[in-house]
């Protein structure tokens, strides 16, 4: 199983934490994998960073490798003592293909069977190359102002491991039908990957799909999944 966490701080002076929670993260039990991402402002996905918001995907063995983690590590701990907001959501893998940092972090997805029903939680990344870096960012200007307008998304942003070139999105959707409308039959979206494809802008990229489970807190004075209820 995979998690998603979204903390809000007061100030700026949070970006000492992504040096700082490396070491923990590495020893903590049942951590199979993750990445702290900066993120960008509001819901955008083009150029622009805000320094006070910031996030980390993980992978884990199992529910009681997270709970463990979210009752007694001090990471967690300040995020209950020190953010001025946080949100966290559980995530079944559905379906994963591609590659971050050279290989599948993320298990199996369970075997096939009834459709997926419900909200589906989508996190996207790539390592774009250098020499694509003005094309990608020419191109997604669009595609940001399309998102922004799609009925079926319930909550975007945009993140990154490293300014620039290694960029993540991660996205909440009312249901499998509305990723495939966005990312198949939208124009903007659907011109910017034949352009990825055909002109090879990324060196790696995965793209994964979740079924959110169990959501706490709340992002930008709301739980998005709660809300829809």
């Amino acid at each position: 199983m995979a998690s998603f966490h979204l903390v809000r701080y007061a100030g700026v002076d949070a970006m000492r934490y992504m040096a700082f929670d490396r070491p923990e993260l590495r020893a903590a039990a049942g951590l199979r994998f993750w990445r702290l991402l900066g993120t960008g402002r509001g819901r955008s996905m083009s150029l622009g960073a805000d320094l006070r918001r910031w996030a980390l995907f993980a992978v884990w063995d199992g529910e009681a490798a997270l709970d463990g983690f979210m009752e007694s590590s001090a990471i967690a701990a300040r995020w209950r003592a020190e953010a001025e907001e946080s949100w966290h959501v559980r995530l079944a893998p559905l379906a994963s293909r591609g590659r971050w940092g050279g290989r599948d972090p993320l298990p199996p997805a369970v075997a096939a069977g009834p459709r997926h029903s419900g909200p589906v939680a989508v996190l996207t990344r790539a390592s774009i190359r250098s020499a694509r870096l003005v094309a990608f960012y020419r191109s997604i200007a669009e595609v940001d102002r399309a998102l922004r307008r799609e009925d079926g998304c319930i909550a975007s942003l945009g993140a990154g491991e490293w300014p620039l070139a290694r960029q993540a999105t991660f996205s909440l959707w009312e249901d499998e039908d509305a990723v495939a409308r966005f990312a198949y039959r939208g124009g903007a979206h659907r011109d910017v990957i034949g352009r990825v494809r055909g002109e090879d802008w990324y060196a790696e990229e995965l793209f994964a799909r979740f079924a959110p489970r169990g959501s706490e807190g709340t992002w930008d004075g709301r739980d998005p999944l709660r809300a829809r209820d």
